[in-house]
């Protein structure tokens, strides 16, 4: 008796990982609707569907796997690391070590680890730098942001990036209103970067230009239109409220 109730024990504490995990990851990428129903209403049958579908296609195996840990015991997984590291200090192992601090919110431990792995031939590394980026930014840093962040900005793809837009935030509270301008131009792309795209409409109209604003709303909000729910994803909040921009605006 005490052997089947062990099982279904065990069973029932993999079902509500896997349901946990699913409905996070749904709810990041904006598919939650159809998705939550399903993995609540058939906890396993559901929840692998999910990770076949959205998951697995788009990742490999082992990304999965790392993800699961994490969430179920991250302090092991720093644990673990952290004796690597020890072991052998490495640039991969100490960079390992320093995103798993700045995912977990130890944000000093890594922006050492990851200043420390900018030398010799890593001192341009765009990974660590990009990191760093984030790590700075949480802590206020922003005078350091704009000082490393010319090392990656040419990259590609770096305008359709998170970092870009932090690296942005950052030149406005150091007062380069040039040079953010520049930033949000770069990151002004058709069907993509809405966050950044709302920022820079907003940044227009804080400077007393309307027009410009305007169009920039308009164009987030004709795009949104032409858009199912899935494809808007993450950029939904920012295309409804660069609608009720513009139609501020208009009414003005």
């Amino acid at each position: 008796m005490g052997y089947l109730y062990y099982i279904f024990s065990s069973y029932y504490i993999v079902v509500l990982i896997l349901q946990a995990v699913c409905v996070l990851h749904s709810i990041r990428r904006g598919n939650q609707q159809k998705w939550i129903w399903i993995i609540v209403f058939l906890p396993l049958i559901g929840s692998l569907a999910y990770i076949f579908t959205e998951i697995v296609k788009r990742r490999h195996v082992s990304d999965l796997q790392s993800k699961v840990t994490t969430l179920v015991n991250p302090k092991g997984r720093i644990s673990d690391l952290e004796k690597q590291f020890k072991f052998s200090p490495t640039f991969t192992n100490r960079v390992a070590l320093a995103d798993a601090y700045l995912e977990n919110g130890m944000i000093e431990r890594a922006i050492e680890l990851y200043e420390q792995s900018l030398e010799g031939v890593f001192k341009d590394n765009e990974h660590v730098i990009k990191q760093l980026i984030h790590a700075y930014y949480s802590v206020n840093r922003f005078e350091d942001i704009v000082k490393i962040a010319p090392k990656v900005r040419n990259g590609m793809n770096f305008s359709k990036t998170q970092t870009n837009l932090l690296y942005a935030f950052a030149l406005e509270k150091t007062g380069d209103l040039a040079q953010l301008e520049k930033e949000f131009k770069a990151m002004n792309h058709r069907y993509t970067n809405y966050e950044a795209r709302y920022r820079y409409g907003d940044f227009l109209l804080r400077q007393n230009r309307k027009e410009e604003a305007a169009l920039i709303f308009y164009d987030i909000m004709e795009e949104g239109q032409n858009m199912s729910r899935r494809e808007k994803g993450d950029g939904a909040i920012w295309i409804n409220k660069a609608g009720e921009e513009w139609r501020k605006i208009m009414q003005q």
